[in-house]
């Protein structure tokens, strides 16, 4: 992005909005609560930051580029699309299926043994809607409050890796290990995190995985298991504790990102 002098950066959301590099304006759902000169702002640029989800549609419909870009959000908490695209796609993803039946739980122990992994298809972030599902009763319950079933194969491991792909360009990766009680690594379920040098295949399938399914930010979390590496999911609302434990300032590091791509 080339920036004219006196001319900065126009964003909506308020991811930035303590950078001064960046005009943010901030979300206003009716676009003419903008005053005239920020609807010129909005209008005139190039290339708007972070759009939100709601207006990343409507520029990207009058062919106006964004970061994040349109297919980052368009993938953003939705599980479904993921797999989706991971299968079209050929990139190595646990085995999964989405079941849409009203009463699925024959269906899914045809095809599952336990434990296997449920989770909320849509919504869901930071292992919140993630559940290890090892009897008959515990699926019963999840299906109780989950549909359609989003069903994955379990691999048991205790720790994976989160590798963020900003732009193209990994900006940061590390370990999540489990703890005892807790199959899921989240740093928010109490995840661990280690900065042991990273496996190259894992960094090219991160960078692979972003340039094929269009995300321009994304924490991509890749599990190695059986001498092979599986994308589990693509995370757009990502944390940033590990750029704070690796002593990275994340918002400068994400201004040189955009003023110099």
């Amino acid at each position: 992005m080339i920036v004219r002098p006196g001319r900065r950066p126009v964003a909506i959301g308020a991811r930035l909005k303590s950078r001064p590099e960046i005009l943010t304006l901030g979300f206003r759902p009716d676009f003419t609560d903008y005053s005239p000169r920020e609807q010129e702002r909005l209008l005139g640029a190039k290339n708007i930051l972070y759009p939100t989800a709601f207006y990343a549609d409507l520029f990207n419909a009058m062919g106006k580029q964004t970061f994040p870009s349109f297919h980052t959000y368009k993938f953003a908490q939705d599980k479904i699309r993921q797999s989706a695209i991971f299968a079209m796609q050929k990139i190595p993803h646990p085995r999964t299926r989405v079941f849409y039946t009203t009463n699925p739980q024959q269906d899914i122990l045809a095809e599952f043994d336990f434990p296997f992994v449920a989770k909320a298809p849509r919504g869901s972030a930071r292992g919140r809607g993630v559940f290890l599902i090892r009897n008959p009763g515990e699926l019963t319950q999840y299906l109780s409050q989950h549909r359609p079933a989003y069903i994955q194969e379990y691999l048991p491991e205790d720790k994976d890796m989160r590798i963020i792909v900003i732009k193209g360009e990994v900006a940061l990766g590390f370990w999540r290990f489990s703890t005892d009680n807790e199959f899921r690594t989240n740093i928010s379920m109490g995840g661990r995190i280690a900065f042991d040098p990273l496996p190259q295949a894992a960094l090219d399938l991160a960078l692979t995985t972003a340039a094929r399914c269009g995300w321009d930010d994304v924490g991509i979390d890749i599990i190695e298991h059986r001498g092979g590496f599986f994308v589990l999911e693509g995370n757009m609302k990502y944390g940033t504790q590990g750029f704070q434990a690796a002593g990275m300032d994340y918002k400068r590091y994400l201004v040189d990102r955009i003023l110099n791509f």
